[in-house]
């Protein structure tokens, strides 16, 4: 079976993030399109209760994972892609028709624009001012060309979902979302790559579902977006102190699941971005390489296990 979208055109990926999206998507035999429900997806399942859910990228970047966590008496959605086909449907399918909690690992379009379709989404609170800014009906405008023609993607542009507000709910560092008896799932402030970026522990999968914090390509973090609040947190600096935090708790998960490319990573590779930020603080000139990326000098320092911290140096704080 396969997706219903095909990919026009897209930022090169990295070699081995290449290979293994290719060896996953040939191989693993848990694979499912629903292609009555959501042909836009693929389903993976890579725990009893933790299912991956994999939509082709439609802005040339990545393609994003989205989770969906079945606990005793309710399910968790992990971000929600780019709102091309039905998500909600899927969920209900997957889950049984379970209660379903959304959340959001932070607030760009290839994690949150699926949003519209629920009620009610949770986050990091410094994401609120960024998931409220996207609530326009015209956010996936930048798909098409001015022919109407999708740029990135080739896919039915009546499968978009429906705009609709929902409800956007801040919660703290720390908050825990309880999936039934003692099932919780750890919300844990990030920073970094966006303003608002969490991480979501899964305490009984042992699992720390990361979003963009690591990535088997490169982690980008841009600094503070003009005009926009809690643009300190999206820095390397603060990135590395949340970083510290996070490295004194990785007796507590065995792996990552990031919102792109490679899964199921080690948790050494906190330390080892740990140890790419504190170097670049030390020395913002100690990068591997730099490019011109969106008519900006973006820098890259490796690490190992994962890709690249790519950083600019507004970036850095």
């Amino acid at each position: 079976m396969r997706m219903k979208s095909r990919i026009i055109q897209a930022e090169p990926i990295e070699e081995l993030s290449a290979a293994y999206m290719k060896e996953l998507r040939s191989h693993n035999n848990t694979r499912m399109v629903y292609e009555e429900i959501n042909p836009y997806a693929e389903v993976y399942r890579f725990r009893e209760h933790v299912y991956g859910i994999y939509t082709d990228n439609a802005d040339g970047g990545g393609a994003p994972w989205s989770y969906l966590i079945l606990g005793p008496e309710k399910a968790m959605l992990i971000d929600t892609g780019f709102g091309i086909g039905n998500l909600k449907g899927l969920a209900e399918t997957i889950t049984g028709g379970m209660p379903l909690i959304v959340v959001n690992t932070h607030s760009h379009r290839d994690h949150a624009y699926g949003n519209y379709q629920f009620d009610t989404v949770y986050c990091h609170e410094y994401a609120v001012p960024y998931l409220e800014q996207m609530m326009n009906p015209n956010v996936w405008d930048f798909l098409f060309d001015g022919k109407g023609n999708p740029i990135w993607l080739e896919f039915d542009p009546s499968d978009i979902i429906p705009y609709r507000e929902y409800q956007i709910a801040g919660c703290p560092d720390g908050y825990c979302f309880c999936l039934g008896g003692d099932y919780q799932v750890e919300l844990i402030f990030l920073g970094g790559h966006d303003a608002g970026h969490a991480g979501f522990l899964d305490k009984k999968s042992r699992i720390l579902f990361c979003g963009d914090a690591f990535l088997s390509m490169w982690v980008m973090i841009g600094g503070p977006k003009p005009g926009m609040p809690y643009g300190e947190y999206a820095t390397v600096r603060e990135f590395s102190k949340n970083l510290k935090r996070l490295s004194g708790r990785t007796s507590e998960f065995d792996s990552l699941f990031p919102g792109h490319f490679i899964v199921d990573i080690g948790n050494t590779v906190v330390g080892n971005m740990l140890e790419a930020c504190d170097a670049v603080i030390g020395n913002p000139d100690c990068f591997d390489y730099q490019v011109m990326r969106k008519g900006r000098i973006t820098k890259y320092k490796s690490v190992k296990g994962l890709g690249a911290l790519a950083y600019t140096d507004d970036g850095i704080g």
